[in-house]
């Protein structure tokens, strides 16, 4: 199962990522802290297992006296036959390092060629391995929530659209179910270098922060919130150290690099510090759990969320109780999207399959889409084509729309071999390349312009790359221009217009008659 994905742009990462080197003190401390937790389950497990006993126990007392003597004579004969009261003990196993999970006795090697054993060496292999482990400027790496049965891994792949080649590059073992991925350029000990950083938010109530240039690498460079403790109280919704439930969404703010929002199912968003790091701010403005957000792409303290609750808001963090608009809709929102080309506008999908457009400068949508027949988790807009919309649904369909100029068209639909499909990504430097997971059978990835179709539809349009606000200085700051020795004959993307990203910025300060009704009558709800 695919829970959760993200594509991450050419030329970030590394082009040889380091690798995590253990001594042998370091190994075992690892090695005492797996077995501390198996303990733990193990502990658990037992408690689990006597209550059941209880239970058999009692409905054993109301069986007749000669049966339940049988029955006991039969459990102790095979007890003795296969010596079960000694099946986990540990006495008979040689050697210290054969205790706890058993496996630590057994010697892996990371190459062939520290393997003493393997004294016939395979050259071109090594070669292949080599070219492979390093990334090229023309790779896209894709990071990937993956759930196997109780085992949750994140997996690095490496997709290169020239070749259309895909592997996977490594994996990350996670302590917890996989919910949400945010890709990051922050490094909280050094804030002037790039970095190639994911957040992982799960089924627990952190956020862990991983550097995906370190392959082998067993703990997180930071984790944001705090642990379960064992027997811990019951949870608090109004705690200040993080989320109290799982975290659902995560959106870093691009403009203000060291702030990452987090949605969680303990109905708040908390934006986070990570130079610290640290919660700075606690949003209650939901009634259910909040399921979906967004930072805009051109204003640092606008915020787009959705939430169970039916509702989608949007908010200036800089006095979220009154400068905050609402919508409400007819099911459950599943998520919540910024249209980079139009910045007035934002999607919404539902539960029941519907995609509604809003504008921030109206109070009705201004269409709505029904789309599928089942959720939508999957919502995506193409990186460079203006009006490209791809929906992914629990149906198992993904469909391509075109939506230019607020008149949504249907393009193409196409089944996917991958159960109820869960989330959709358009990889930032190829336009019609989208990404899938869904319930089984791992990642997908497609170029949706084999469908002639969507080459009908898009082919001709042309390209644009969103430009960057840096609202501080109040300027407009294009992205960086293709390399001159571009392939000829390229399209090559254009920037957007300043106007309409200034223009996005004047209409998303929700101040004014409308919303300041709207703020007043939400106090006198508190009031009652």
């Amino acid at each position: 199962m695919i829970t959760c994905l993200g594509w991450i742009k050419r030329g970030v990462a590394k082009a040889a990522p380091d690798k995590v080197t253990l001594s042998k003190e370091e190994l075992q401390e690892i090695i005492d802290e797996a077995k501390e937790k198996l303990k733990e389950k193990e502990e658990a497990e037992k408690e689990a297992e006597n209550s059941e006993r209880k239970s058999a126990e009692e409905v054993d007392q109301s069986k007749p006296k000669s049966s339940a003597v049988k029955s006991k004579v039969d459990d102790d004969d095979i007890t003795d036959l296969y010596d079960m009261e000694h099946y986990d003990s540990d006495e008979d196993l040689e050697g210290e390092l054969m205790s706890g999970a058993g496996m630590a006795g057994v010697t892996f090697y990371a190459s062939n060629k520290d393997d003493p054993y393997i004294t016939l060496q395979d050259p071109d292999k090594d070669e292949d391995e080599t070219e492979d482990f390093n990334i090229k400027p023309d790779d896209n790496l894709i990071v990937a929530g993956h759930v196997d049965q109780d085992f949750s891994t994140l997996e690095i792949s490496v997709y290169n659209e020239e070749e259309g080649s895909q592997y996977v590059h490594h994996d990350i073992l996670l302590e917890a179910f996989p919910l949400a991925i945010e890709w990051l350029d922050f490094d909280p000990e050094d804030t002037s270098k790039p970095a190639n950083f994911v957040a992982i938010g799960s089924m627990e109530p952190y956020i862990d922060i991983w550097d995906l240039d370190l392959v082998d690498t067993l703990e997180p460079v930071v984790s944001l919130g705090k642990r379960k403790r064992k027997k811990s109280k019951k949870k608090s919704r109004n705690s200040e150290e993080g989320h109290s439930d799982a975290v659902l969404d995560l959106s870093w703010n691009h403009l203000l690099r060291n702030v990452l929002a987090s949605a969680s199912a303990d109905h708040s968003v908390i934006l986070w510090d990570l130079s610290q790091p640290k919660p700075v701010h606690i949003l209650r403005h939901h009634k259910d759990k909040v399921q979906s957000l967004q930072w805009h792409p051109y204003e640092s303290q606008s915020i787009l969320t959705g939430s169970f609750d039916k509702k989608a808001k949007v908010l200036d963090c800089r006095s979220p109780e009154s400068n905050i608009k609402s919508w409400k809709f007819d099911a459950e929102v599943e998520r919540v999207l910024w249209n980079h080309f139009s910045p007035y506008n934002f999607l919404v999908s539902t539960e029941t399959g519907h995609v509604f457009c809003c504008d921030v400068r109206t109070d009705t949508p201004v269409f709505t889409l029904k789309a599928h027949d089942d959720a939508i988790p999957g919502l995506a807009l193409s990186s460079q084509v203006p009006g490209c919309l791809v929906t992914a649904s629990a149906d198992e369909t993904v469909k391509v729309w075109d939506i230019q100029d607020n008149q949504p068209s249907f393009v193409v639909s196409r089944g996917l071999p991958v159960g109820k499909i869960l989330n959709a990504s358009c990889c930032p430097d190829a336009p019609f390349v989208f990404c899938f997971g869904g319930e089984k059978q791992g990642l997908r990835v497609f170029d949706i312009t084999e469908s002639s179709p969507v080459r009908r539809q898009f082919e001709s349009r042309q390209r644009l790359v969103p430009t960057a606000v840096k609202t501080e200085a109040e300027t407009v700051e294009s992205l960086p221009e293709a390399a001159d020795d571009a392939v000829e004959g390229e399209v090559k993307p254009e920037p957007m217009e300043e106007e309409s990203a200034a223009n996005a910025m004047a209409a998303l300060s929700l101040s004014g008659s409308t919303n300041s009704g709207h703020s007043k009558k939400k106090k006198k709800k508190k009031r009652k």
